[in-house]
C-alpha cells in the first residue's frame, strides 16, 4: 500500500479536495467530505443488516435521566424526573421520552457498557474505535496516525459500496470539535491511514458558543435557551459551478480539461490514478439524482420536517435515513457539538428542555420511517455517548451554580434498534445506584463486533496499517439480544 504524498506547498489530499471544491461548486465547509475510496474490499456475509446509523451523543448521556431510571436510589441519585412504562412489561425509561416509549417493542438496551475513561478524549476513542485500550503514543488533545482507525473507517474499507456514486461509510452533520479548537481524537483513520477517514459531511457549522439542536433547541450550559442567528445547516450543494451546463458536463474533453487544468494549479504532483478515480466520482455525484436527493433534506415535505423535527437533530437524522437508503453502509450522526451532553451544570433543565425532546422526536421518526420503508430490519440504529454520568449529583457546578452529573465511565446505557435485533430485550443491568455493571458487563469491543456482525463483516477480517500489516477487525464478540 502507497503512503501518502505530501507537499510543502500544498499535500496531495488537500490538492484533491479543494480541486473537487472547484468543480462541484460545495461550500468549504464540506471540504472534508470528498476523500478518494480505494483498496480491496470483502464480500460481506452472516448478518442480515445492510446498513448502520451509529447516533453518537458526544459529552455522555446521563444514564439515570434517560434509559435507566433509578426510582427507588436516594434523592441524590435518583434525581428529578420520573420514570413511564413503557410497551414492554417491566421496563422503564425517563418521563422525557414518550414517544420512544411507546416505540419500545422496536428497540433494546445494553445498560451494562463500561470503559474505565472519565475523560472525553479517552472516551470518544474508546467508543469509536471499539477499543478500551488507548494506542500506543496516544495524545488525547489531538488525533495522530498512531490511533486506533475509527469504526466508520474500519466498515469504510471492509465493505464494498452498495451505491457506487456514494461511499460507504458517511459522518455527519460536523466533526467533534471542543470549544478550544481541539479536534477530539478517534474519529479518523488512524493506522490505516488519512485516505481512509470517513466521508465528512460538515453540514453544521463550527460554533464554540452554543450547543444542540439548533434554532429551536440551542443552548448554552450556564445561560440555558439561546439562539445564533448565524448558525445554518448547510446540506452539500451538489449543483454545477456556473459557467459549467449539463451538456458541457455530457462532454468528456471539456470536463477533462477543465479538472486537469484545476490540477495543474493546485498541485503538479497528484498522482494521476488516485485524481482519475476521484474526477469519477465528482461526475457520478453530479450526475446521479438519488445521490442529490439523499443530501437534500430542506426540501423534505412539511410533515416528514415536522415529523423529524426542524433542528439539526432531525436533519441530521433524516439525511441519514436518506443515505441509508441510498446505498451508504454505516452513518455516523454526531447529535450535538462541543459535548452537547456534558451536562456537569443544569443537567435537569437542559435535558428537559434541549436535548432528550428533539432526540426522542428524531429517533422516533427515523424508528417509523425505516419500518414503513421496510428498512428497519436491514438497518441497524445504536445510540450512545462516550460515557454516562455520575450517580451522585453534584451540589452545583461551574458558574450557573445548578446541579449536574459529572463524567462516569463506568457504566452507560446503548439504545439499539432494528439490523436483526429483537426489540424490547434488556441486556445487562447496572446496580442499585446506577455506577457499575451488576450484569453481563459490556465493553466497547463488543459494541464494535455487534455492528461488524451486523453487516456480515467475518469475524477473520482484517485490516491493514499504512505499513500493510494485517489487524483483526474483531477484538470482542457480539452482544447477543435473547
Amino acid at each position: 500500500m502507497q503512503s501518502s504524498i505530501a507537499h510543502e506547498s500544498i499535500s496531495r489530499r488537500t490538492a484533491i479536495q479543494a480541486g473537487s471544491i472547484g468543480l462541484l461548486g460545495l461550500g468549504m465547509n464540506h471540504v472534508a467530505a470528498l476523500h478518494a475510496a480505494d483498496g480491496k474490499l470483502t464480500t460481506p456475509s452472516g448478518g442480515s443488516a445492510k446498513s448502520v446509523i451509529f447516533v453518537f451523543l458526544s459529552g455522555g448521556l446521563a444514564q439515570h435521566d434517560s434509559f435507566d431510571p433509578k426510582p427507588d436510589a436516594p434523592a441524590g441519585i435518583r434525581g428529578e424526573f420520573s420514570p413511564i412504562p413503557t410497551r414492554m412489561p417491566g421496563m422503564q425509561i425517563c418521563e422525557h421520552l414518550p414517544m420512544l416509549a411507546v416505540r419500545s417493542d422496536k428497540w433494546s438496551l445494553i445498560r451494562s457498557l463500561t470503559t474505565p475513561y472519565n475523560e472525553h478524549s479517552q472516551g470518544h476513542t474508546s467508543i469509536l474505535t471499539g477499543r478500551t485500550p488507548m494506542p500506543v503514543g496516544y495524545n488525547a488533545s489531538k488525533p495522530q496516525s498512531t490511533d486506533w482507525p475509527s469504526i466508520a473507517s474500519v466498515v469504510g474499507n471492509a465493505l464494498p459500496r452498495r451505491n457506487n456514486n456514494l461511499p460507504p461509510a458517511v459522518v455527519l452533520p460536523e466533526r467533534l470539535i471542543h470549544n478550544t479548537g481541539r479536534v477530539l481524537p478517534g474519529q479518523f483513520g488512524g493506522l490505516m491511514g488519512s485516505h481512509r477517514d470517513p466521508w465528512f459531511i460538515e453540514a453544521s457549522p463550527y460554533n464554540a458558543k452554543s450547543y444542540g439542536a439548533y434554532p429551536e433547541y440551542e443552548f448554552h450550559f450556564v445561560r440555558g435557551r439561546e439562539r445564533n442567528p448565524s448558525l445554518t445547516f448547510q446540506s452539500p450543494n451538489l449543483s454545477l459551478p456556473q459557467g459549467l451546463s449539463r451538456s458541457r458536463l455530457s462532454d468528456r474533453d471539456s470536463l477533462r480539461g477543465l479538472l486537469d487544468q484545476q490540477r495543474r494549479e493546485l498541485d503538479q504532483a497528484a498522482s494521476i490514478e488516485s485524481f482519475d478515480r476521484h474526477r469519477q466520482a465528482a461526475i457520478s455525484l453530479l450526475t446521479d439524482a438519488s445521490v442529490q436527493r439523499a443530501f437534500d433534506v430542506h426540501n423534505a415535505d412539511p410533515q416528514t420536517l415536522d415529523r423529524y423535527g426542524r433542528n439539526a437533530f432531525g436533519w441530521s437524522l433524516l439525511m441519514a435515513r436518506q443515505l441509508v437508503q441510498a446505498g451508504v453502509n454505516l452513518v455516523q450522526v454526531n447529535l450535538g457539538n462541543n459535548e452537547s451532553w456534558d451536562t456537569h451544570e443544569n443537567n435537569f433543565p437542559l435535558l428537559r428542555d434541549c436535548l432528550l425532546p428533539p432526540t426522542d422526536r428524531g429517533i422516533s421518526a427515523l424508528l417509523d420511517d425505516l419500518q414503513a420503508f421496510g428498512l428497519l430490519d436491514e438497518t441497524l440504529i445504536v445510540m450512545c455517548g462516550e460515557m454516562g454520568r455520575t450517580p451522585k449529583i453534584n451540589a452545583g457546578a461551574g458558574a450557573s451554580k445548578v446541579c449536574g452529573r459529572d463524567h462516569w465511565g463506568a457504566v452507560q446505557t446503548v439504545f439499539l434498534a432494528g439490523g436483526g435485533i429483537k426489540g424490547g430485550v434488556v441486556v445487562g443491568t447496572s446496580d442499585k445506584h446506577g455506577a457499575y455493571p451488576a450484569t453481563d458487563a459490556q465493553l466497547p469491543e463488543n459494541l464494535a463486533a455487534t455492528i461488524y456482525h451486523a453487516l456480515g463483516i467475518p469475524d477473520t477480517a482484517t485490516w491493514k496499517d499504512e505499513l500493510d500489516r494485517p489487524h483483526h477487525i474483531y477484538d470482542g464478540e457480539p452482544i447477543r439480544f435473547a
